[in-house]
């Protein structure tokens, strides 16, 4: 069994220059109103940071993001009720981790809240290692990769691709990052909070008034 943290990657556009969305995204905007102005980077930050104070968020609808995420199951099934996205994920009926390709084993994600050595994580361990077992026997005695999934813990790894419209993102980001309708889960903010950090990072002007208290 290995143990391993969460973590992303931007995955398209490859490499992600967030200054060629503004001008795309200020084009669109534009058309809602025929305004012909000559653009230049200042005016095309101004109008998109306008379009986001006033509320006309449709625009950023007109470019998209893939993220990569890797985390424990618990967290995808929150990130996969987001709708307006399409995902991709590991799945389980059609991986078995028995085989050499996994490793012989499967891999879990490490929880943020237990720290190594206490009583809580090494129960939490001695769980994963069991859970493991199991699922191993059960491939031995003939069940199928669906069959034994049955027994695979919430923690176990997975791998799931999101791509959502920039709107959606900003929508992904108040829920599961800053909390604007309840505290995130640790193990979603472990992955949410440096996601928007690093999307703030790479893009101008769309990400800048989401803050993370």
């Amino acid at each position: 069994m290995k143990i391993v943290q969460p973590s992303f990657v931007i995955e398209y556009p490859d490499p992600l220059d967030g200054e060629k969305f503004l001008p795309h995204l200020e084009k669109c905007g534009r058309t809602c109103y025929k305004s012909d102005a000559v653009s230049t980077p200042e005016s095309t930050r101004k109008m998109v940071a306008d379009l986001i104070k006033r509320g006309h968020e449709s625009v950023l609808e007109h470019a998209s993001i893939s993220v990569r995420v890797i985390c424990d199951r618990g967290v995808t099934h929150e990130i996969v009720r987001h709708r307006l996205a399409s995902y991709s994920q590991e799945s389980t009926r059609y991986c078995n981790y028995s085989k050499e390709k996994f490793g012989n084993e499967i891999v879990v994600i490490k929880p943020p809240f237990w720290e190594e050595g206490t009583e809580k994580y090494q129960q939490w361990k001695l769980a994963m290692y069991k859970c493991e077992q199991v699922y191993m026997d059960l491939i031995v005695l003939g069940a199928s990769a669906q069959e034994a999934r049955t027994v695979l813990p919430n923690s176990l790894k997975t791998e799931i691709v999101m791509s959502m419209n920039l709107r959606e993102w900003r929508h992904f980001f108040k829920l599961r990052s800053i909390g604007v309708t309840g505290k995130p889960h640790p193990q979603m903010s472990e992955v949410a909070v440096p996601m928007l950090a690093e999307f703030k990072r790479l893009i101008p002007v769309v990400f800048d008034d989401l803050m993370v208290k």
